[in-house]
């Protein structure tokens, strides 16, 4: 369980269905704002932060053009209120080579 206030890792469900898409829905709201060509591909690390709702920090891989880059999404989430708003969107580097 989340410490109030603190940001912990998400263990064991950071690749669930609901960071997934969270993830995705961050890809495509940076993609509204930036006019960026952004394709999701997955989601590599996620913690978050219980606050009024709680705020994900999801590191993520998406296809820029023809490469593969790391960024971070920070997400504010209030499911009892239908509430997500991304809040910031950074590149963090190209993705690592397989």
């Amino acid at each position: 369980m989340a410490t109030l206030g603190g940001i912990s890792e998400v263990e064991g469900n950071a690749n669930s269905l609901e960071m997934e898409n969270l993830a995705r829905f961050a890809v495509d709201e940076h993609k509204k704002k930036e006019n960026a060509m952004l394709e999701f591909k997955k989601v590599v690390n996620v913690k978050q932060q219980v606050v009024s709702g709680t705020v994900h920090y999801i590191s993520l891989e998406a296809i820029d053009g023809d490469k593969m880059k790391i960024y971070e999404a920070k997400v504010w989430e209030k499911p009892w209120m239908n509430f997500k708003e991304l809040q910031e969107f950074k590149l963090i580097g190209d993705a690592p080579a397989v």
